[in-house]
């Protein structure tokens, strides 16, 4: 079995024109019934505190950039601060990161 290592450039998904449409869906569901419900518990995916809905940002779970889409399943609501510091991992990556900050 070969394994072939690729530079970490490559982990990421480069055609802009996906991207904007990507963007383009996720602001059509931000509008949406589904997002207004989602939103409405106030609570954030990651850290799970407690904000006021309209302080909550939309999350894709799985990065746009690292091949991920705008359907409901890879949407959260999730507040600004851990949106910030998610930028672009994916959720393995975010795990091992919350267990750092924990130590």
């Amino acid at each position: 079995m070969n394994l072939v290592i690729r530079p970490m450039e490559d982990l990421f998904f480069s055609d802009e024109a996906f991207i904007k449409k990507e963007r383009d869906k996720a602001r059509k569901l931000r509008s949406s019934q589904w997002w207004k419900r989602k939103r409405s518990t106030g609570i954030c995916h990651y850290c799970e505190k407690q904000f006021l809905p309209g302080e909550l940002t939309m999350d894709h779970i799985i990065p746009l950039s690292r091949g991920g889409k705008s359907v409901k399943y890879n949407l959260v609501p999730c507040c600004k601060e851990c949106n910030t510091n998610k930028q672009q991992l994916l959720p393995i990556e975010w795990a091992e990161y919350m267990s750092r900050l924990k130590e």
